[in-house]
């Protein structure tokens, strides 16, 4: 590991500052279990790591029936998986950051985290993509401002920020209408491993979403599909129809972890085992 200079600002405006002042050779740390791994790994060699753990107002989760869930950038996954507004109303949130790495990991990640790093299986995104969740960033000549997470992610590893933006949160919409959701992840091992594929299928009132990832360059819903099941029953052909389109609307890679044969293969099961679930 090479040394870097280490920053704890105790505002949103400083250490917007610093990240202009550094350019791409600043690192945000906020749970650090992608940064420092990567630093450690020497895949990563910021020259400022900049702490934002001691900003105030980022470690809060808040409900407004107006503008709904609200969960700052520092809240950790164990603090979501275990919170009551996030079981009572968006459970499958809650099941995708129990998901994710160990207890010890997720005592320490965040969701934030592990959204701006952009990976194609971040476990957190889908439950996001399925909910229309908005990203809360700050720049210093902006103030806040909101990004739809269907605009979001942009490439691997890349998303939408501008030089000098902070993600400080993600809000959820509140829904009068009841929100049923499952959330799956399949990998290699069935504990503290990454996804081969994961996948979040959510009914909203009579509207059924689905986002799939692992399967595209990013995480990815899957509108086709959508479209489809719009006003039909849950049968199973319906379902097992779904499942087929589902398969063919996505272009996965093959890699370390699944050959793209094979992943095709777990998109149509995961798809089908949660409009099962659904239409229960």
């Amino acid at each position: 590991m090479k040394d870097f200079k280490y920053f704890k600002p105790s505002s949103l405006e400083e250490a917007s500052r610093l990240l202009l002042q550094y350019g791409e050779a600043a690192s945000i740390l906020n749970g650090g279990t992608d940064l420092i791994v990567r630093m450690h790994e020497g895949l990563s060699h910021p020259e400022a790591v900049i702490d934002i753990k001691g900003i105030g107002g980022l470690n809060e989760i808040t409900f407004d029936k107006e503008t709904g869930l609200t969960i700052g950038a520092c809240v950790t996954m164990k603090e979501m998986e275990k919170h009551p507004m996030l079981l009572e109303k968006y459970r499958v949130l809650a099941e995708a950051c129990h998901s994710v790495g160990s207890c010890q990991v997720r005592n320490r990640a965040t969701m934030v985290g592990n959204i701006t790093n952009a990976s194609p299986l971040a476990d957190t995104a889908t439950p996001l993509l399925a909910l229309d969740a908005f990203v809360q960033v700050y720049a210093s000549e902006e103030g806040i401002r909101e990004i739809s997470i269907h605009d979001f992610f942009v490439y691997v590893r890349k998303t939408c920020l501008k030089a000098g933006d902070i993600v400080t949160g993600v809000r959820i919409p509140n829904y009068d209408e009841n929100v049923f959701g499952h959330y799956q992840k399949h990998a290699r091992r069935d504990a503290v491993d990454l996804s081969t594929v994961c996948a979040s299928v959510v009914k909203v009132g009579g509207k059924i979403r689905i986002a799939l990832g692992s399967v595209a360059p990013t995480p990815v819903r899957l509108w086709q599909t959508e479209a489809f099941l719009e006003g039909k029953s849950l049968n199973p052909e319906v379902i097992e129809a779904a499942a087929k389109i589902a398969v063919g609307e996505v272009n996965p890679i093959t890699d370390i972890r699944a050959t793209k044969e094979y992943r095709q293969e777990i998109v149509g099961v995961l798809v089908k085992r949660g409009l099962e679930e659904i239409a229960k």
